[in-house]
């Protein structure tokens, strides 16, 4: 499992992981029933402390988006993907609402604001 933790990230640790896992979750890149790394090996590979690691997997499960048998590990839950993606669009519009609200009371033109959603999401 390719994850990489960046120091100069505003997000806590725990949260980088969760976010990484989701997002491979979305993509398809993890399926569903697929057994994930236990949470001393990934701690371990990424040089953290299992309590991070704990932190990381207890959001995803309380996200739906694994299921832990104990024994036996932790899994990529068997949710309908389209829910999920509908949920992450959700979330987007919620955030982009708020966006919206602060630039009209702040006088950013439509332009501005799409300009600035473009820079954002294509990372330039």
């Amino acid at each position: 499992m390719n994850i990489i933790i960046s120091n100069n990230s505003g997000k806590p640790i725990y949260e980088q992981i969760a976010m990484q896992i989701k997002n491979m979750i979305i993509r398809g890149d993890l399926a569903p029933g697929e057994l994930l790394p236990s949470m001393r090996f990934l701690a371990k590979e990424l040089r953290i402390s299992v309590i991070t690691t704990k932190r990381a997997y207890s959001d995803l499960e309380r996200d739906g988006f694994i299921e832990t048998v104990t024994g036996k590990g932790s899994f990529v839950a068997n949710k309908n993907m389209a829910f999920i993606r509908e949920e992450q669009l959700r979330l987007a519009e919620e955030c982009l609402q708020k966006a919206v609200e602060i630039a009209k009371s702040s006088d950013i033109t439509y332009e501005e604001l799409t300009e600035i959603i473009e820079v954002l999401y294509k990372g330039e």
